[in-house]
């Protein structure tokens, strides 16, 4: 898992059928340690309804994948909506 920033959003009128329906965001992956951005920049899927400006819990990989149709070509997924984080 990873955290991120959702930046903005992604409006494709043509995809893969299994992403039909996907809401796509454009993350900035976050160092956990300083809440600062690390400049990596990914495009995920979120079905938790994350807005612009919100710091979201990601998935990467084959989890990103998990619960998803087999075809669902996929390699990140917000898979939560950060309400605190306390770091020491």
């Amino acid at each position: 898992m990873q955290l991120a920033q959702v930046v903005g959003t992604v409006v494709s009128t043509r995809k893969e059928d299994a992403l039909i329906g996907q809401k796509l965001l454009i993350l900035e992956v976050l160092n956990p340690r300083s809440n600062s951005a690390s400049g990596e920049m990914l495009v995920a899927i979120d079905i938790l309804g994350a807005g612009i400006g919100e710091t979201v819990l990601i998935a990467r990989g084959g989890a990103a994948r998990i619960n998803l149709p087999a075809a669902t070509p996929v390699d990140a997924r917000v898979i939560g909506i950060v309400d605190t984080m306390d770091v020491r």
